[in-house]
């Protein structure tokens, strides 16, 4: 644990980020560590990080837990306590300590799964206590997963409501996400703030500056015997999509001045194993290539690389980590209009829109996509433009009234 100050903090306002370690890693974990990164710059930021978020038998990932897949740490750049494990023990108790000493004037809560909710129970008690002020920020209401099995809408309902009624404001990624929460549990509009997410990087270590998007131009194309390689990453998940992009490889056209390929890259989860039974039942499985596994920092950038075309066909989304590495890359992307993603891709100029849960417009999508493989596309999201809308947030609730 890294508990060291900034020589200028007594002069700045102290945030405490509460979010996802690495042990579980997933793309919270990036967005964990890039906004406290983000928020440093302005603030004394400390950071709380959930270790173990459930017994790991029960985890979908359980085979990659603690593996050395990122080499990204907030303590390398923030006092960390890592940090909170489920079975509460002696862990839970230490981070209300940690949380007691930093005695931040704000905290921000990183809410995605039920798993967390006790323990942010207990440490939303200590920071009120402490007379801080609370921020939940949504990236999901509850996890796809979580959401059928037995008893656990019943068993998170009530205690995320009681997260709710003790917050001050709210953060989520999108106007669409604001309207639905807003309707969902019956939140004041005015309490509610849409600070779209900033770019992922994949430079070692996470690096979470703000980098210039690639904006790769890629040459000309159009020869004989061309390839195009397009790409899919993320968890294989039913909402995520997989099997529609597979459905749509089969009916892409093969007319001999084309050889599409295609990269299926993630991890199943859920018990989702259609993708993989449609891609070892295509006629063209010799032109798939399927990663079936949660990838390390250092292998992304290759898969990236060989990409010509990112696709992701999800069926709904609030936001989406490989959207962002997407854009952040500069290359084409081949999106559905759902939920948060509408937004979040709408000033790409490397987007084609499709809608979901339709391999033959998602074949549309792609053949479409060909003609921005020449062009240079920028990612307009950038971590200044979140630090700013945060920093009018936190002005917004700390100054006396």
């Amino acid at each position: 644990m890294n508990d060291t100050s900034n020589s200028t903090a007594e002069h700045r306002l102290r945030i405490c980020v509460v979010g996802s370690g690495t042990q579980f890693i997933s793309g919270i974990s990036y967005y964990t560590y890039c906004l406290s990164d983000a928020l440093r710059e302005s603030y004394d930021v400390s950071v709380i990080l959930m270790r173990r978020l459930i017994p790991r038998r029960f985890y979908p990932g359980r085979d990659r837990v603690g593996a050395p897949i990122s080499d990204m740490s907030t303590s390398a750049v923030v006092p960390t306590f890592d940090g909170v494990d489920w079975f509460v023990f002696p862990s839970l108790f230490r981070g209300g300590r940690f949380l007691r000493k930093r005695h931040p004037d704000v905290v921000i809560f990183q809410w995605w799964t039920g798993t967390v909710l006790h323990s942010f129970l207990y440490l939303l008690r200590v920071a009120r206590r402490s007379g801080a002020c609370i921020v939940l920020e949504f990236h999901e209401d509850q996890d796809t997963g979580e959401a059928g099995l037995p008893l656990v809408q019943r068993i998170v309902k009530p205690g995320l409501l009681r997260l709710i009624r003790s917050s001050h404001h709210f953060v989520v990624h999108s106007d669409w996400d604001k309207e639905r929460l807003c309707a969902k549990f019956t939140l004041d509009p005015a309490k509610v703030t849409v600070i779209p997410h900033g770019p992922y990087s994949m430079k070692k270590g996470g690096e979470p500056k703000d980098i210039p998007s690639e904006g790769a131009v890629r040459p000309d194309h159009g020869g004989e015997d061309e390839e195009v390689t397009i790409l899919f990453f993320g968890t294989i998940r039913p909402y995520k999509g997989a099997e529609d992009l597979v459905d749509a490889f089969d009916r892409l056209q093969r007319n001999g001045s084309i050889r599409w390929r295609l990269i299926v890259v993630g991890e199943t989860w859920e018990g989702w194993h259609l993708p993989g039974k449609k891609i070892r039942a295509s006629p063209f499985a010799e032109d798939i290539e399927f990663v079936n596994r949660y990838v390390s920092d250092a292998e992304l950038p290759g898969f990236f690389n060989r990409a010509d075309i990112v696709a992701l066909p999800y069926r709904r989304a609030s936001a989406s980590g490989p959207l962002h590495l997407t854009m952040q890359r500069g290359l084409p992307v081949v999106v559905t209009d759902v939920g948060g993603l509408s937004e979040a891709a709408a000033d790409y100029s490397g987007t084609v829109f499709v809608p979901p849960a339709d391999p033959d417009a998602l074949a549309d999508g792609i053949v479409s996509a060909l003609a921005l493989r020449s062009s240079s596309h920028i990612d307009v999201h950038t971590w200044e433009r979140t630090r700013a809308l945060y920093a009018e947030l936190i002005q917004g609730i700390t100054l006396p009234t």
